[in-house]
């Protein structure tokens, strides 16, 4: 007689079969709703006053001109910007083109949820939970308001979610071909491949330069690794031809462009200028000897401190954090880096070695002040609730057509769209759709959205700090083997938000909320995974309790293997 298969052998196969085709039409529900949300509203993109930057290259080479740098915005996007517009010559074909790059991006956020499951053996939390995490983080990326609305921006946050989700799963595939599968040729054309997108990361948008170099961190080990020597060279050749792709074009189209040299320096300066007029006031009050004249400092002090008082009048609801408008004090016609320059004699690089002078200054006379000041900046990414999200339920559209109808006004951009005709009708479009009354609200079949938007951005402070804790106790004990890899993922996937709101809180202020929000997808998919490694943590600690409990209870009437495989997964 054959035994019939026990009760929870023969039920697994059945739930999974019956899982399969649930789990495809829940994802093509998903993604059905998604493209849906995102073409039901207008296709023409949205402008700002920075869009300029980013829209005039295209659109001088358009009409004849040479493509070149715009008030020091790099050219890989206006460079997509131009391609789009040279293959369609229609605006809404950038929207169509950011929403398809915003699609893709859910989908290969599935992609590398999955293959992040190779880093747990014999894992605890089954397929079909493990699925419905990533399925609840795809929807959650796709049908959240602000990633729609970003993609309809002419700035590069447009396609920063598909590149943060390209380097994030080349990532994932490095880490599994090297220290786990030891593919040598796939480890390579990975490494490579994801030194390029973090390159391409950082050009689009510099504030992810440190993360960039964060992320490129894991490839050092492949340099430690003996007998890999054509392996190391191979990717040493493809990091350099990555590079020269991504920075030769940037070096030289920078070039004609001044503002690509005095940029960071004002930032840094007008950053930090209560800093710097507290430290000009104690070099002037010290007599003491430095590299520029007493006259010279004495009226940049007083002209520094007129100004933060103007802009705090000029603008009261601008920069809390700070306790100044640094936007005033640098792109006010008659504020301080107007004069500063007028105080140099337009000497650009003078002007701009004294900038940096003082910025470094206050990092070696005041480095507790700077510390907190950069402390502060870092808390409202974090507290009280996670700021790159934004549970928002409704959004106005109207409003924000006007604003894109009066950021490209301005006369000198008048006079470049004005020879491009999809460009006029683009502004036609756009002047029309703002005297409409338009608002993205999220569906009321769909309340679950925005509700865990709220929660996850709730508890994401008490995820990273459960999952740094158990992190750290298992990657420093020997007992915690088999969740010492999703440990390490976790702990690096959480620092590279971290890495990104150090750097903008070291240069500027994270109170422009575009800093933190265009970290969502990043931050989305390291709750998930400090999600997934808490319930493995639970769930096996649960476990070795119930067998431990049945031990006492049973003795040696329970199967001394099922004990020691236990402690060893343990």
């Amino acid at each position: 007689m054959i035994a019939q298969p026990a009760s929870n052998q023969s039920s697994r196969p059945r739930r999974d079969s019956l899982w399969g085709p649930c789990y495809w039409t829940a994802l093509a529900l998903v993604f059905s709703f998604a493209v849906w949300q995102r073409f039901k509203l207008p296709l023409d993109p949205i402008a700002n006053p920075d869009t300029w930057g980013y829209l005039s290259p295209a659109l001088r080479k358009l009409t004849g001109a040479e493509f070149g740098h715009t008030n020091g915005r790099n050219f890989v996007y206006p460079g997509f910007v131009f391609l789009v517009l040279r293959l369609f010559a229609d605006f809404r074909a950038i929207t169509i083109a950011q929403h398809v790059l915003g699609v893709l991006a859910g989908a290969v956020f599935l992609l590398t949820w999955k293959r992040a499951r190779i880093f747990v053996p014999n894992p605890r939390i089954g397929r079909v939970s493990h699925d419905l995490l990533g399925l609840a983080g795809a929807a959650i990326f796709l049908l959240q308001w602000q990633t729609i609305i970003f993609e309809k921006d002419i700035r590069p946050e447009g396609i920063c979610a598909f590149v943060l989700s390209i380097t994030f799963y080349l990532l994932i595939q490095f880490l599994a071909c090297f220290f786990l599968e030891h593919r040598r040729t796939a480890t390579v054309a990975y490494a490579i491949a994801l030194a390029f997108t973090a390159i391409f990361l950082t050009s689009i948008k510099p504030s992810f330069g440190l993360a960039s170099l964060f992320v490129l961190s894991p490839i050092i080990a492949l340099f430690w690794r003996s007998g890999w020597w054509w392996q190391k060279v191979w990717f040493s050749l493809g990091f350099l031809f990555s590079a020269a792709i991504l920075l030769l074009p940037e070096h030289f189209l920078s070039r004609n462009d001044e503002m690509s040299r005095t940029f960071l320096p004002t930032t840094l300066f007008v950053a930090h200028a209560e800093l710097i007029r507290d430290q000009l006031a104690t070099d002037l009050a010290g007599n003491v000897s430095l590299p520029y004249s007493r006259d010279r400092l004495q009226r940049l002090y007083l002209a520094l401190r007129t100004e933060i008082e103007k802009s705090r009048t000029a603008r009261q609801y601008a920069y809390h954090s700070l306790g100044f408008d640094a936007d005033f004090l640098m792109y006010d016609p008659s504020s301080i880096a107007v004069q500063a320059r007028r105080e140099f004699r337009g000497d650009v690089t003078e002007l701009c070695a004294f900038y940096r002078f003082y910025y470094g200054r206050i990092w070696q006379k005041r480095p507790l002040q700077v510390l907190a000041k950069i402390a502060r900046q870092m808390q409202i990414f974090y507290l009280p609730y996670c700021r790159a999200y934004d549970p928002r339920i409704t959004r106005r559209l109207g409003g924000e057509y006007q604003y894109s109808a009066i950021s490209l006004s301005d006369p000198r951009c008048r006079k470049v769209w004005m020879g491009y005709p999809p460009a006029v009708d683009f502004m036609n479009r756009t002047e029309e759709l703002a005297r409409r009354e338009l608002r993205f609200r999220q569906p009321l079949l769909l309340p679950i959205i925005p509700a865990a938007v709220l929660l996850m951005s709730i508890s994401y402070s008490t995820c990273l700090a459960v999952a740094l804790v158990l992190a750290v106790i298992f990657l420093t004990s020997g007992r915690w083997r088999r969740l010492r890899f999703l440990a390490a993922l976790v702990v690096f996937s959480f620092s590279f938000n971290s890495a990104c709101c150090l750097e903008v809180a070291t240069i500027i202020s994270l109170e422009n909320r575009r800093y933190m929000t265009v970290q969502m997808y990043s931050t989305l998919l390291a709750q998930l995974l400090g999600f997934w490694f808490i319930l493995e943590f639970v769930v096996q600690m649960w476990e070795r309790r119930r067998v431990a409990h049945a031990s006492r209870v049973f003795g040696d009437r329970v199967p001394r293997s099922r004990t020691f495989l236990c402690e060893m997964n343990f």
